[in-house]
């Protein structure tokens, strides 16, 4: 079945992926790629372990080079100007990253020096952040005294504190139980409606998907279709979401253990 590429509004970009491609030796990790996220849009990435959607956002995050094609943030090249391509930019990857030793406050503090901001105007956003998410009453305790659900929240109060206007969420809620996967997409929501941040959500779980969400079916480094919910099942003459992806792939999604 070729990729159906459905029709969302192009106005305002805050990612366009196109044409990239990416090979570790022998291995294809990407064929091809193109996707776009309006500004303002949920988007979800949706593909199994494999399917590349780590090498996707390793390439947009310039943690590998794209050779082929191209990555723009906000009209910015990541690759001939990555310095403004990275600034308008907020990731949380799959692997936890906080410092487990330092306060909440310290791990924002210490990130916001890392873009620039001095100390007052750093501690001000980081403040702000963690009300965001909900944890400005635990600024001062140690990460490590947090649970699963609470450190995801802490990464993306930290991606936030530079005022990116895409964020990148590498499968976010791993691990999670359902009541703190739950509280983690909500809050990301709340950010698209409220900040206008275009996400780029990559997941493997179906429930996570919303109907008035963009979505990217990506499976063993194509993309079969990006579009709409709606378009995506009408395409695949299916029922839902879970049905449409295996129309498309020949390969059915595994809900996560809670």
């Amino acid at each position: 079945m070729d990729a159906k590429v459905d029709n969302i509004d192009e106005t305002v970009e805050a990612l366009s992926v196109q044409g990239v491609s990416h090979r570790f030796g022998d291995y294809t990790a990407l064929d091809n790629v193109s996707l776009i996220v309006p500004k303002g849009s949920f988007t979800v990435l949706l593909g199994l372990n494999g399917a590349g959607k780590s090498t996707l956002f390793a390439l947009i995050t310039r943690l590998y080079d794209n050779t082929s094609g191209s990555i723009s943030i906000l009209d910015r090249d990541v690759r001939r100007r990555p310095t403004e391509a990275l600034q308008r930019l907020g990731v949380v990857f799959q692997a936890r990253t906080l410092d487990q030793d330092l306060s909440l406050l310290q791990n924002l503090t210490y990130h916001a020096a890392l873009h620039g901001l001095g100390n007052r105007e750093g501690r001000k956003r980081a403040i702000a952040a963690l009300e965001l998410v909900g944890l400005s009453d635990r600024a001062g305790e140690k990460v490590r005294n947090l649970s699963g659900g609470q450190a995801r929240r802490v990464e993306i109060a930290r991606s936030m504190l530079h005022r990116p206007g895409l964020l990148l969420l590498d499968e976010p809620t791993v691990g999670l139980d359902i009541g703190s996967r739950e509280s983690v997409i909500s809050i990301v929501r709340e950010l698209v409606a409220t900040h206008g941040l275009g996400v780029l959500w990559a997941t493997h779980l179906i429930d996570e998907i919303e109907e008035t969400d963009a979505i990217v079916v990506l499976h063993n480094g194509k993309v079969l279709y990006s579009g709409s919910v709606p378009g995506l099942r009408k395409y695949a003459a299916a029922d839902n979401v879970s049905d449409a992806f295996r129309a498309l792939t020949d390969e059915t999604i595994k809900p996560e253990a809670a």
